[in-house]
């Protein structure tokens, strides 16, 4: 663990501000006894807090809202001091938080709660209903670089399906979490329905190993897979966000003083260390001059550094630097350009913006997710061929398609390999609390967000209530030949006929 992100002790650590490297805070690391023992609380406390109930359950989670909202200067503060991102990054991620609390605390009940469903009229004398139940504790390891937005994209939906949480936040980001913690427990003093445990690798890993119901992990492709194995040793259930190479594709008709916007913002917000964020532009040969031109004009105009007038802050995470510079130098060397920046970008601990060119699709910089301020532009004949581009790596988790026509949009959105797509606009799917955040191939699995990462953290439960006797006796050893004709014959009127 390098001394610019965080320094260890014989039992703590430290978390430093990535531009300054001024000391933030100083935690314990955690271990797997420690993670055991949290765990047992939770399992307690998931007990009282479902015994709740649906409408109390919802009181304490938009009374947690207006905490967080109470205390979104204290909480964007901490959250630029340990990320480095402007203040204003930070306040908008928290503000995102808090919308997202609200969905979850007044959608669950409606999600999650008993229904009917229709028997059918083989099983027209069941009554049946179909409920989800709080699985009990819900492990979540979260990330560094938006460290609350995304882990309250599966704790508040966790929390709201009736489960406890444990959390792991980020070694870099620790205090993040604990002002989270600290603002549930005022809220929810009797049980600890969320608990934070800090540390490094080790500790998420005694977590992923612990006796939870389930994980929700954001974080790389290698380090999920070893959080997969460690959850198999029980057999734990996993949803994985595990980042992406998202393509940003400009047709012929679309306005490209709009589109170029986007995509510096897309690429280059948060140095570019955002999951959903560009890192490949496709442009339709007949604007690609105009495009680049607009793109670069805006990208020289950036600046990183710490102080309020910056564009963004440093690379929070020491080691990216590397992945960096090593992407860019390869696609310099396979005959790529540079426009904007270049070899020379990489100023520790900060990255200028580097805008690449005519950069082989096989090269690491259109392949493997870079996670910085840099973004690969490419020519192509057609929105068709933008498309089959796209798709050709092994991430899969959004995209953005800007066109005038709604129709030539929709379908190249439909199209991407990606669990969500944007159009005429980037990233916008994320402020949607109502709409499911996930993705496919190296991107991960599992949803978070909206009504299917409500359902994520919870066991769907069907139950079946014989109303009267059945006119047809079919599960018993008294059955007759009667009641078997019976039957057949309703099958054949019910679902013989033949359609055209």
């Amino acid at each position: 663990m390098t001394a610019t992100a965080s320094e260890k002790t014989a039992e703590t650590f430290r978390s430093l501000n990535p531009a300054t490297g001024e000391v933030v805070g100083e935690h314990p690391i955690h271990d797997e006894a420690a993670v055991n023992a949290a765990i047992e609380r939770a399992r307690v406390a998931a007990v009282w807090w479902a015994g709740l109930g649906w409408k109390e359950r919802r009181v304490r989670l938009l009374n947690i809202k207006g905490a967080l909202a109470r205390s979104l200067h204290r909480m964007a503060t901490l959250i630029h001091q340990e990320t480095g991102k402007p203040v204003a990054d930070a306040q908008l991620e928290t503000v995102l938080a808090i919308t997202h609390l609200d969905w979850a605390a007044r959608h669950a009940q409606k999600v999650l709660g008993p229904r009917s469903v229709f028997p059918g009229l083989v099983s027209i004398n069941q009554k049946c209903v179909l409920e989800y139940q709080p699985l009990g504790v819900v492990g979540v390891i979260g990330p560094w670089n938006y460290p609350l937005f995304t882990p309250v994209g599966s704790l508040a939906y966790a929390l709201a399906a009736g489960n406890a949480v444990v959390f792991k936040p980020s070694e870099y980001t620790p205090g993040v979490g604990l002002l989270l913690a600290e603002i549930v427990s005022e809220v929810i003093p009797e049980e600890p329905v969320f608990q934070v445990v800090t540390g490094l690798g080790d500790t998420g890993a005694a977590l992923a190993r612990g006796a939870v119901d389930k994980i929700a992990f954001t974080g790389s492709a290698p380090t999920a897979r070893k959080v997969m194995a460690a959850c198999a040793e029980r057999l734990t259930p996993i949803v994985a966000e595990c980042g992406g190479k998202d393509a940003f594709i400009v047709a012929a008709d679309a306005d490209l003083d709009q589109a170029a916007e986007a995509a510096l913002w897309g690429a280059m917000s948060n140095a570019g260390q955002t999951c959903v964020g560009v890192e490949r532009v496709y442009v339709v040969d007949g604007v690609y001059d105009d495009f680049v031109a607009k793109l670069t004009e805006q990208a020289r105009a950036l600046r990183p550094g710490e102080d309020r007038t910056a564009a963004y802050g440093p690379i929070t995470m020491p080691s990216q630097l590397d992945v960096i510079k090593r992407h860019v130098d390869d696609a310099l060397a396979r005959g790529g350009r540079a426009l904007v920046g270049g070899a020379d970008a990489v100023k520790e601990p900060y990255v200028e913006p580097v805008v690449l060119v005519d950069v082989p699709d096989d090269s690491a910089a259109v392949q493997e997710e870079t996670f910085g301020p840099t973004i690969t532009v490419h020519r192509v004949k057609s929105v068709d061929e933008a498309v089959q581009r796209a798709n050709a790596t092994s991430y899969g988790l959004a995209g953005a398609i800007f066109s005038r026509s709604r129709s030539t949009a929709m379908e190249a959105a439909r199209r991407l390999r990606s669990g969500m797509t944007s159009v005429n606009a980037v990233i916008a799917f994320a402020a949607v609390p109502a709409l499911p955040f996930g993705g496919v191939g190296d991107s991960g699995f599992g949803r978070i967000h909206g009504a299917d990462g409500l359902r994520e953290f919870a066991r769907a439960k069907a139950i079946t209530r014989q109303r009267f006797a059945a006119p047809m006796n079919l599960t018993s050893f008294k059955r007759t030949d009667k009641d078997m004709a019976k039957l057949l014959q309703l099958v054949s009127l019910l679902h013989g006929k033949h359609y055209r």
